[in-house]
């Protein structure tokens, strides 16, 4: 295992992690005319993985989640999908807070490319050296 490899999956974690945010965002606002069928916003859960042969710890995605939180119930009698008291199910979904987790993962995700900039432009400069 060396730097590239850390990188690439470092990165890897963090495109899920947009890709979920992004998700998230595309189905807010979404309704339903039942509590049960409304979106819920996913999550991904990582995991550390230690190479015990070089001692490098990076990361994997565990799996992902869906959120537990309780869909909007909001009175729209005029909405088609709405049930019979007139009401509709919206996602639950903070757009501001999947905003943040696109933000913070694409800034980790541009941190990781600096440092694989930087380490080839290290080894560009050590065979120039020779």
């Amino acid at each position: 295992m060396n730097l590239f490899t850390v990188a690439q999956r470092a990165m890897s974690s963090q495109l899920v992690r947009m890709n979920a945010a992004a998700s998230n965002l595309a189905n807010a606002g979404s309704v339903t005319g039942d509590a049960a069928g409304a979106y819920r916003p996913m999550r991904a859960v990582f995991a550390q993985d230690l190479d015990q042969a070089t001692g490098l710890s990076t990361v994997r995605v565990q799996g992902m989640y869906r959120s537990e939180a309780e869909a909007v119930k909001r009175y729209d009698p005029g909405n088609p999908l709405a049930d019979a008291e007139g009401n509709v199910f919206e996602a639950p979904v903070d757009q501001n807070a999947e905003m943040v987790e696109m933000l913070e993962s694409s800034r980790q995700y541009q941190n990781m490319v600096e440092a694989l900039q930087t380490a080839k432009q290290l080894m560009l400069e050590t065979m120039r050296i020779k």
